[in-house]
């Protein structure tokens, strides 16, 4: 049999963890992943990973945060005081906010996670809550599809 190539779809299984064994991804036999390759479906490091492999094959990779959920960028955590909320917000840190943000003169909605409660303000994060972090990838190819 051949291993797989570019043009090739695939149908693996996977989980993704946190270095601390922390499941945050998983598709198994039950519910397998069919992907193409090139497709951007999984990170590239995890579609690269599957090349040259053969059906019943595995890999565990390493995948840097760059490659995973991107870098913790310190300028992406903001305080906001409580006053903006106008008491319609008990809040408690982990949960995830949509705040309006101004870009180039437009607003969107963007999810932002509270990090910290203060006694007049909150400490909220705009990385994602995975930003930062390496992910481990234990990826198995079932076939590959003809």
């Amino acid at each position: 049999m051949c291993p797989v190539a570019l043009t090739d779809t695939v149908t693996i299984t996977y989980t993704a963890s946190l270095e601390t064994g922390e499941v945050i991804e998983k598709r198994d036999e039950s519910d397998p992943a069919t992907v193409a390759i090139g497709s951007g479906t999984l990170c590239k490091a995890v579609e690269a990973c599957l090349f040259g492999m053969e059906p019943g094959q595995s890999r565990v990779i390493r995948v840097e945060p760059e490659d995973a959920y991107g870098t913790h960028h310190k300028e992406l955590v903001q305080q906001i005081p409580l006053a903006h909320f106008q008491g319609k917000l008990e809040p408690k840190p982990g949960m995830v906010l949509s705040l309006a943000v101004d870009r180039d003169g437009e607003q969107y909605k963007v999810p932002a996670t509270i990090t910290k409660v203060h006694e007049d303000a909150i400490t909220v994060d705009y990385n994602h809550p995975l930003a930062g972090r390496p992910v481990v990838y234990e990826v198995a190819l079932i076939r590959i599809n003809s």
